[in-house]
């Protein structure tokens, strides 16, 4: 079976009951009903934006990245290419929140390139999710994780390296 070929400059399909207010949006990105980017938010190629997602201005997704749905992206997360959001993943950008009051910083989160953090965790601001690693349903992150490892829990740690895909 062959697939037809797809061109490079394909523009991005944006549902009609979405708000998307950036103009950059790679191509191939498919953003879904009742999603809203904000106009300062990148996202990259081939990306797949489900139902109901939020995407604050100092968001940047990379290329071939999946969010499922409702998920809300906050200010200062960087997620690299070929990542994976479960659905309903929260993540959180100040430590201390309070209401009406602004901090002068948000925290930075990474999630670093192929990895895959399972529905419903939560990921505290500040930390760094390392390439290829593997956050558990429902876990809960509350530092950096390495790169290859396998975290479940609340407080989330360590099991190990993540499982082979056989």
């Amino acid at each position: 079976m062959s697939a037809t070929p797809q061109d490079p400059q394909d523009p991005p399909l944006i549902h009609a009951l979405s708000d998307v207010q950036s103009a950059q949006i790679g191509p191939r990105t498919r953003i879904w009903q009742f999603c809203v980017v904000l106009p300062q938010a990148r996202i990259g190629a081939d990306c797949n934006i489900n139902a109901q997602v939020l995407i604050e201005n100092d968001v940047v997704l990379g290329d071939r990245v999946t969010v499922k749905s409702g998920v809300q992206l906050w200010d200062g997360l960087t997620v690299e290419d070929d990542v994976f959001i479960g659905p309903n993943v929260t993540f959180t950008n100040d430590r201390l929140p309070r209401s009406r009051q602004r901090p002068a910083a948000f925290q930075r989160t990474r999630i670093e390139r192929g990895a895959s953090l399972g529905a419903n965790a939560t990921i505290l601001g500040g930390v760094t999710i390392g390439a290829g690693a593997l956050i558990g349903a429902g876990s809960v992150v509350t530092r950096d994780v390495p790169a290859g490892e396998l975290w479940v829990g609340n407080p989330a740690r360590s099991r190990g390296p993540v499982p082979d895909k056989t």
